[in-house]
C-alpha cells in the first residue's frame, strides 16, 4: 500500500474508533450498588459511645425494641436465657429501649442501665434510649423494616418487636410483640438462622403485620 493510501486508511480507522467508542460506553450497564447490610449501621451505647454493628460480623443478631413497663416485659428474662443458651453458637441479643409506645420505658439512660443491668441482671447488649417510630426513627430501624433489604412489615407497631439478622448481616425474620422468646417455636427459628437453614420469606406488605393487641394502651400512660 502506498504511503498516501496508508495515511488515509489510518485516518479513517481513528475516526471510526472515536465514533464507536461513545456508543460502546453508553451501552455498558452501570455497576449495581451493593445491597446494604446491618454492618452499614451503628447504635449508641448507654455511655453515649457509637458502636458500629460491623463489630458483630459473622454473628446472628436478635434486635428487640424494649420497654420495661410493658406487659411483655417478662420477655426480657426469656431474651437473657436465649443469650446464655446460644452465645457460644454466635447469637447476640441487642435491646433498644424506647418510649414510643405508651411511654412504657424509663426516660434516661442512667435509669435504663440501673434497671436492666442491676435489677434484671441482663448480659445482652442494651443500647441508648432511641426513637423507633416516626420522623426521628433510628436509621437502623428504617433498614430493618425496609421491604427490600430488611424484614419489611412497615413501621414498628409496638414494644418488643423482634428482628433476626443472619451471619451475613441480612435481616431474615420479623416477629411481633406477642411472639414469645420463651416458646419452643421461637428457639427453632433461632437455631435455623444459626445453622444457616432458615429460608427468608417475602416480607408482608406495609401495614399487614399483626397488631400487638393487649399491650396497646393509651399513649398517655
Amino acid at each position: 500500500m502506498k504511503p498516501e493510501a496508508m495515511m488515509i486508511f489510518q485516518r479513517f480507522s481513528i475516526v471510526g474508533i472515536l465514533l464507536v467508542a461513545p456508543i460502546a460506553i453508553a451501552q455498558t450497564p452501570p455497576a449495581k450498588a451493593s445491597a446494604k447490610t446491618i454492618y452499614d449501621y451503628s447504635v449508641v451505647s448507654l455511655d453515649n459511645k457509637a458502636v458500629s454493628l460491623d463489630t458483630y460480623k459473622g454473628k446472628v443478631l436478635l434486635i428487640v425494641n424494649l420497654a420495661s413497663k410493658s406487659i411483655y416485659g417478662d420477655q426480657v428474662k426469656a431474651l437473657e436465657e436465649l443469650q446464655k443458651a446460644y452465645a457460644d453458637k454466635g447469637l447476640v441479643v441487642v435491646g433498644i429501649p424506647s418510649t414510643d409506645f405508651g411511654a412504657e420505658e424509663l426516660k434516661d439512660n442512667s435509669a435504663i442501665q440501673k434497671y436492666y443491668l442491676d435489677t434484671e441482671h441482663v448480659n445482652f447488649q442494651i443500647v441508648s434510649l432511641s426513637t423507633v417510630r416516626g420522623k426521628d426513627t433510628l436509621p437502623l430501624i428504617h433498614f430493618l423494616t425496609d421491604p427490600k433489604d430488611g424484614a419489611g412489615g412497615g413501621e414498628i407497631h409496638w414494644n418488643f418487636t423482634k428482628f433476626l439478622v443472619d451471619r451475613k448481616g441480612h435481616p431474615v425474620l420479623r416477629l411481633e410483640a406477642d411472639s414469645d422468646p420463651a416458646d419452643p417455636e421461637f428457639r427453632v427459628k433461632i437455631e435455623q438462622v444459626l445453622d444457616g437453614t432458615f429460608k427468608k420469606k417475602d416480607p408482608a406488605p406495609k401495614g399487614d403485620s399483626p397488631a400487638a393487641g393487649d399491650d396497646e394502651d393509651d399513649d398517655g400512660e
